[in-house]
């Protein structure tokens, strides 16, 4: 008779999947369910993704971790993540785009976070069943706190689900199953058996969450687009990061800051260079000025320069990224070095 495994929160812990296969003594004939966000944080994010893609009678719930890369909410354990898949995250989002929010046995129903006591299963929330940010706060209003909804389950058939960390064992409550025991976390990663209810674990050794992070602080900080980042969006991802007292991320990040200080200190230097380039084209073209100019792109800079008017507010306003300070530069021929 075949059976179906119903796996807690992997994020990324491949080895021990792979472990925990072997220890449950996994058949073909027998489903293998994840209770979603098998990503993130973990060190083998990819390899647990393959590893369900490829496996025929495999299937992953969505999980909020999921979700996010969907939806492109990228925060530090999807930015690593991102990075890790390289060109197949393409391929990746699609599959994210195709997993279902919960899944229905005749022993159980499972669900990756969590689940309304009143609303039939059909009509959940996805963004409930899922996890998500709005679903936590949807709940939150609704029962006080998020956990409350396990206490008001009232369906007949038992329920199983990932998300909240329960330590070591399973929560077993309310005829609930929360079965994300910490895998990345140096806790357990936890499978039940159906049919029986039959519970297999293997421990995790390491916290993974805590290496990945220190791993990849800075491929993550060059990966991001600072040259196309407005000048606050900069200060803001600087004043995020400034808690860490890594020293190679802290002498990346203070470059970064004098980078970005420099090119926000040219502005004076390019209304020179502006003033000088509309002299240029007034001296050789004469009344032809207005035709002349409106060749260029920065035609409005030119205009405001020639009526007097072009002052640093202007530049500050749609000059607002180093890339758009870098590109006028270079069309007035101007060399930034010399400005920092």
């Amino acid at each position: 008779m075949s059976r179906t495994f119903v796996v807690g929160d992997i994020h990324g812990c491949y080895d021990e999947l792979i472990q925990l296969t072997d220890l449950m003594g996994l058949q073909s004939e027998d489903l293998l369910l994840s209770v979603g966000d098998i990503v993130d944080r973990g060190g083998k994010s990819r390899e647990v993704y393959e590893y369900f893609r490829n496996r025929p009678n495999s299937k992953v719930l969505m999980g909020n971790h999921e979700r996010k890369h969907l939806n492109g909410v990228l925060s530090y354990a999807q930015e690593i993540v991102k990075l890790q898949f390289g060109d197949t995250y393409t391929a990746f989002l699609e599959w994210c785009a195709t997993l279902a929010y919960f899944h229905e046995t005749p022993e159980a129903i499972i669900v990756h976070a969590a689940f309304e006591h009143n609303i039939p299963l059909a009509a959940q929330r996805e963004e409930v069943l899922c996890g998500s940010t709005a679903g936590d706060r949807y709940l939150e209003k609704k029962y006080g706190e998020a956990p409350e909804w396990v206490n008001r389950y009232q369906g007949n058939k038992p329920l199983i689900y990932g998300h909240h960390v329960t330590g070591a064992l399973p929560e077993i409550k309310n005829n609930t199953w929360g079965i994300d025991t910490g895998a990345c976390h140096a806790g357990y990663l936890t499978a039940i058996e159906l049919p029986g209810f039959i519970m297999h674990q293997v421990k995790v050794e390491r916290d993974y969450w805590e290496e990945e992070q220190a791993i990849w602080q800075i491929p993550v900080l060059k990966s991001k687009d600072w040259e196309n980042m407005t000048f606050e969006n900069i200060q803001k991802q600087l004043d995020k990061l400034a808690y860490i007292e890594v020293p190679e991320v802290k002498e990346y990040l203070s470059a970064i800051a004098e980078w970005s200080a420099g090119l926000s200190a040219t502005y004076p230097a390019l209304i020179t260079a502006i003033d000088a380039f509309v002299t240029q084209l007034t001296d050789t073209h004469g009344g032809q000025f207005s035709v002349v100019a409106n060749q260029y792109v920065f035609k409005t800079y030119l205009f405001k320069s020639r009526a007097g008017n072009l002052n640093i507010a202007d530049l500050e306003k749609s000059l607002n990224t180093p890339a758009k300070i870098t590109a006028l530069a270079a069309a007035l021929g101007m060399s930034l070095s010399d400005n920092k």
